[in-house]
């Protein structure tokens, strides 16, 4: 039976998305997509397309989803395809946009973004077994607010004016979980989408400019306007590559104009590696082979020796006799060295209890510098909530007994004449926290320097991420940054983040010595710190004012009558009598 009016029931009862609305706003429940059929998602061209057709729902398009979600992972190390970091969210991207309601788009993102947690973190899977799914859970439903931002600015058929919006909301939205999911309680700042950009020049000098926050934000902003290209009609597209266009310039003027630290002079560092080293009596074992390591180093002028983190245990560090040893040794090389412990201590207020602690030894002996770690690896140095928590020792690698934290950063002063190389510690993943660094260098610090083990990874990626971060850290600060590890990657950066001199990898055991550039000055991202967070709130606050308004002009004022009716033969519905 053929209907009059050209409305059938699918046009009344199931409504394409985003319907006809003038604005090109989606009504209420559901998302713009330009008419197109609910169970068809957008064609590559903008038009509906059975070729290019996404799945509509069901698990199928929660697969899609996951797997979308995980591809940005191959962007960091140890595949490095940072290239791909710019595309990688475009699977991910179209897929949201297809989204026949606000429903759809939200599980979308939260179920991208457990892919995305998984593939990026996988080499925890060993340490924390089934947690890492709940994790991932978790943190993916930070992903499921940016799946509706996503859906509506991305969905249909955009406007001039929401294109230019989705390449500033869609982006600092991303930004907005980063920054979320950058607390320590939560697992802190693993996985930036920028920290992949670390061996590209452009993008070290856009981080000296907004820290990592800014290289995100043009990371999604490049894959938003992307999107945009492949899917909008002519306005749409033409904003999204005027937009990418001007990204170049926008890069050229970091490059050309961003301050930069002018370099001073040079500081010779010695990073010692022991290698992997396990079984019995592993730690007085490991202490001989820093010790031997060390040695090799003697009469090449060096000023400062770093050792890894743990690298003295709590029974060699209660022992007298290691401090004599760690006394002659720095005499020997004529440097002073910079090794650290995980044992029971006391601190400077009174506490006692297990510390990571970064500990200066000279020719004298201890010079009473140290700085214990503050920001704690959950699970890994502390169990949350131990009290309902504390069975995940019995599961996984869990940590036995907390550990405490530090209260302050310390810039350490080594005592060598008018030289004075003032150095900033940090101790494991604290290097992951770009304000960690930045407050280092404010104080003062010429040199960072990380001291990390990685030996539990040793066959995954997370050796070559960990020391990936140094590069970001040393363009932010304008700093050198020197990251030492126990059984590798140990690698150093100078202040532009550039490398110096050949990393150490995981299977190798041995002493190593670099001439770190020292530098005066600061970076932008120095002095104004998180800008580029700021900013990115900002806009999102002023999207979803835009939308509230939009949202108050669309309903109607009271007692004004509502559309008509309409029957199934188009004429509107008499009213009764």
């Amino acid at each position: 039976m053929r209907m009059r009016g050209g409305r059938g029931p699918a046009s009344e009862g199931r409504r394409p998305v985003g319907g006809p609305a003038s604005d090109g706003q989606p009504p209420d429940g559901d998302l713009a997509s330009g008419g197109e059929s609910p169970t068809e998602g957008p064609a590559l061209d903008g038009k509906q397309s059975g070729r290019w057709s996404l799945p509509a729902s069901g698990w199928l398009r929660s697969v899609a989803a996951l797997l979308a979600g995980a591809l940005p992972a191959l962007a960091f190390p140890a595949p490095s395809l940072w290239w791909l970091a710019y595309v990688a969210l475009v699977p991910w991207l179209l897929l949201i946009r297809s989204a026949a309601t606000t429903r759809r788009a939200a599980l979308d993102g939260w179920t991208g973004g457990i892919g995305f947690v998984i593939a990026v973190h996988h080499w925890l899977m060993p340490s924390l077994h089934v947690f890492i799914v709940l994790l991932a859970a978790l943190l993916g439903l930070l992903w499921a607010p940016w799946g509706v931002l996503a859906g509506r600015l991305l969905g249909g058929t955009p406007s001039l004016l929401r294109a230019a919006a989705a390449v500033v909301a869609v982006p600092s939205g991303w930004l907005v979980i980063e920054l979320v999911r950058s607390w320590e309680g939560l697992g802190g700042p693993w996985g930036l989408l920028g920290a992949s950009q670390w061996e590209v020049g452009p993008a070290l000098r856009v981080a000296s400019v907004g820290g990592v926050w800014l290289v995100s934000l043009l990371v999604v902003a490049v894959n938003t306007a992307l999107v945009l290209l492949v899917t909008a009609r002519t306005a749409a597209r033409t904003t999204a590559g005027v937009l990418l266009v001007l990204c170049a310039p926008a890069v050229t003027g970091a490059w050309a104009w961003a301050p930069q630290p002018a370099t001073t002079g040079t500081a010779r560092i010695a990073v010692v590696q022991p290698g992997v080293i396990a079984g019995p009596n592993s730690v007085e074992r490991r202490l001989a082979r820093g010790e031997e390591l060390t040695r090799t180093v003697a009469g090449r002028d060096v000023d400062l020796v770093v050792w890894g983190e743990s690298s003295i245990g709590a029974g060699a560090w209660k022992d007298p006799e290691t401090t004599r040893r760690l006394t002659a040794l720095s005499r020997e090389t004529g440097a002073d060295l910079l090794v650290n412990v995980d044992a029971r201590q006391t601190d400077g207020s009174g506490r006692s209890g297990i510390f990571k602690s970064a500990v200066l030894v000279g020719p004298d002996g201890p010079t009473g510098d140290r700085y214990d770690k503050m920001r704690l690896v959950p699970f890994g140095e502390y169990v949350p909530a131990r009290s309902l928590l504390g069975w995940a020792t019995s599961v996984g690698k869990a940590a036995g007994e907390d550990r405490l934290r530090g209260d302050r950063q310390v810039v350490m002063a080594l005592p060598d004449g008018d030289r004075r190389l003032r150095i900033g510690p940090l101790v494991c993943f604290e290097s992951a926290f770009a304000d960690m660094s930045r407050r280092l260098t404010r104080d003062g610090a010429q040199v960072l320097v990380a001291q990390s083990a990685t030996s539990t990874f040793q066959e995954s990626w997370a050796p070559a991420q960990h020391a990936s971060l140094g590069a970001l850290r040393a363009a932010e600060s304008g700093r050198p940054m020197v990251h030492a590890t126990l059984t590798g990657i140990s690698a150093v950066h100078g202040p532009r983040g550039e490398r110096i001199g050949e990393p150490l990898g995981t299977d190798e055991s041995a002493a190593a010595v670099y001439d770190v550039p020292l530098t005066r000055g600061t970076t932008l991202y120095t002095r104004f710190g998180d800008w580029a967070v700021y900013g990115a709130l900002a806009a999102l606050a002023a999207s979803c004012a835009a939308e509230g308004m939009r949202a108050l002009r669309r309903r109607p004022a009271p007692g004004s009558p509502g559309r008509s009716a309409r029957t199934a033969h188009g004429s509107p519905e008499r009213p009764e009598h």
